[in-house]
């Protein structure tokens, strides 16, 4: 498990790596947010897009938490709190990603 007071230079570990994956995941969920409204003209009105916008929020967030974890990396208290809230928005953004894409590729919604 990750040591949450663990530094990296002088800055947090885990939200070095937790700020540009969110950033890219925003991107990622664009790109579906773009696919599914192409698709939408085939196959009918879904609501996936609506669901992938509110995964891609979820990552804005984290990425803004694990920004203001680095910012914030000489007041161990509140730079360990940002961190962990980034790090459970970014799982909760990939676990609903995920689950939004199979059940899209399903046809479930």
């Amino acid at each position: 498990m990750v040591n949450l007071k663990t530094k990296l230079g002088g800055e947090r570990a885990l939200s070095r790596h937790i700020l540009p994956t969110s950033a890219t995941m925003i991107g990622i969920c664009t790109t579906f947010i773009g696919l599914v409204k192409v698709a939408e003209s085939k196959m009918g009105p879904s609501h996936v897009d609506e669901y992938a916008a509110l995964a891609a929020l979820l990552f804005l967030i984290s990425a803004g938490s694990s920004y203001l974890s680095i910012r914030y990396s000489q007041h161990m208290r509140l730079g360990a709190r940002y961190e962990r809230v980034a790090d459970m928005l970014f799982l909760g953004g990939l676990f609903s990603i995920t689950f939004i894409a199979m059940l899209f590729a399903y046809e479930a919604i």
